[in-house]
């Protein structure tokens, strides 16, 4: 089945690339959540993440040619998505640079159960358990907006889309370790800032992790 999605999904891209737009235009229903998510989290604002999602697919449509397969469509077009935060950021002058604070650097990664939230967003079925998960969904989106842009990108890569740090390396165009390295610190700062914020956190996750 997986195999005959991804026949499909070579042939629309095929299709495309021969300028079929009714073809790409299904490749856009197929990925616009995740190329919107990745733009979301990146920004925290909905009209601007819709924006820039929108310049996103434009790009993708113009530059279809460009594709030469890959880890896979999907990566490549969070990767558009990517440099499209990064074109907008520039435009109204609001990307941070790259902290230099110094941070341990442990071989084992802070837990990212805490972003099981942003891909699992109402597991229960539990009315009052989505009102809980709501708010921490807002929590945790203000300690993404937290971080330094490329750890932020790096976390919502690996832990909301759930690229390999192969992908992620090759989305972002920058090496394995740099990768490792961006995600072990967002998640760091991460746990740090909820931990900071924990009266912000719904009732039942402040004490989590407390000990």
């Amino acid at each position: 089945m997986r195999q005959s999605v991804r026949d499909d999904e070579e042939l629309l891209i095929a299709r495309s690339q021969r300028g079929d737009l009714q073809a790409f235009n299904q490749l856009v229903l197929r990925y616009q959540q995740a190329v919107y998510s990745l733009v979301f989290r990146m920004l925290g604002n909905a009209d601007n993440a819709a924006d820039v999602t929108q310049d996103a697919f434009l790009a993708a449509f113009r530059g279809i040619n460009t594709y030469r397969g890959g880890p896979s469509f999907r990566a490549w077009l969070l990767r558009i998505g990517t440099n499209q935060v990064y074109d907008y950021l520039r435009r109204v002058q609001r990307r941070p640079a790259e902290s230099l604070e110094a941070l341990t650097d442990d071989d084992d990664m802070p837990s990212a159960d805490f972003l099981t939230a942003l891909t699992d967003p109402d597991p229960t079925g539990n009315p009052e358990a989505h009102v809980l998960t709501q708010e921490l969904q807002g929590v945790i989106q203000q300690a993404l907006e937290a971080l330094p842009l490329e750890q932020r990108v790096a976390v919502v890569l690996c832990d909301v889309q759930g690229l390999s740090y192969e992908e992620i390396a090759a989305t972002t165009e920058t090496t394995l370790g740099t990768v490792r390295s961006r995600i072990a610190r967002g998640r760091a700062r991460l746990r740090d800032y909820l931990y900071q914020h924990r009266e912000l956190l719904p009732q039942s996750y402040r004490h989590k992790g407390d000990g």
